[in-house]
Parts: structure tokens; sequence; C-alpha cells
């Protein structure tokens, strides 16, 4: 199965690393990963290959708005590419952690084509405030 999904509860060492879940770490594969923040207040891990695509839509966005540079460079600023050591543990730098609210206790979420990593209280409280009535969406993809 391709794609990451499952929720998982972890906590980051004195060092301030994480340790992926195996099931997200298998999907990953070998390599590295970049890490960012682009929506506050989660951070976000994307493997090489989805990095390139978004990095080409940023290029495009770039060439294409004189105005983007600003948005692309707070996008860039916050990103990190990190490895995975052989325990799928790897540093989440300080200042993203602060600025993602993590501190001990974190979750982490497959979505898709990407992982998310949340303060818990912050992913519970966006759950209850963002949840519209899904009907419609769960029609759509569901059938």
């Amino acid at each position: 199965m391709n794609g990451f999904l499952g929720r998982y509860e972890k906590r980051l060492d004195d060092k301030g690393r994480l340790s992926l879940p195996v099931p997200l770490r298998r999907a990953a594969g070998d390599g590295s990963l970049v890490l960012l923040q682009y929506q506050a207040p989660a951070l976000t891990l994307f493997p090489a290959a989805a990095w390139e695509t978004i990095q080409d839509r940023l290029m495009e966005y770039r060439r294409s708005d004189r105005d983007a540079d600003a948005f692309v460079r707070r996008i860039t600023s916050y990103a990190v590419e990190v490895t995975p050591d052989k325990l799928g543990r790897f540093l989440i730098p300080g200042w993203l952690q602060e600025a993602a609210s993590l501190d001990g206790e974190v979750l982490v979420v497959g979505s898709l084509d990407r992982i998310e990593i949340w303060n818990p209280g912050l992913f519970d409280a966006h759950l209850e405030d963002g949840a519209p009535d899904a009907s419609e969406f769960v029609h759509k993809i569901f059938g």
C-alpha cells in the first residue's frame, strides 16, 4: 500500500529527535525528507519526490507572480532537510519545535502524501474547530 496513514502518539527525546513510527518509515523509504511549517501550527514532512513537485510549483509561482517572493522565502526559510537514522529518528530543530508548540508528546499523522507532526492538544482543537459537515465530502470520496 502506498501513502501515509494512521495516527501515532510519540515523544520527542531529550535532544529534540522524533522517531518515525515503523509503518510511516516503511512508506517513506530510505533517504531524506523535507520538514517544514507551511501551515501553522503543524509541521509537515514530505518525501523527496513529493517535495520536488512542490519545489517546482514554488519556482513556477515565483516566476509567474511578482509578489510571490516573500511567500516563497517564508516557505523555504521554514524548511529543513532531514535524514532519519537507522532507528528512524531525526532532529526537529528547536525553532521548528517552538513554531509548532511541540514539547514532549507529539502526534504523528499520516496524510496520504505527507506526514504531519502536531501538538496533540492543538490537533484535537483543529479537528473540533475545522470540522464542517462532511457528508458531501464523504459522498464524493466514498460514494
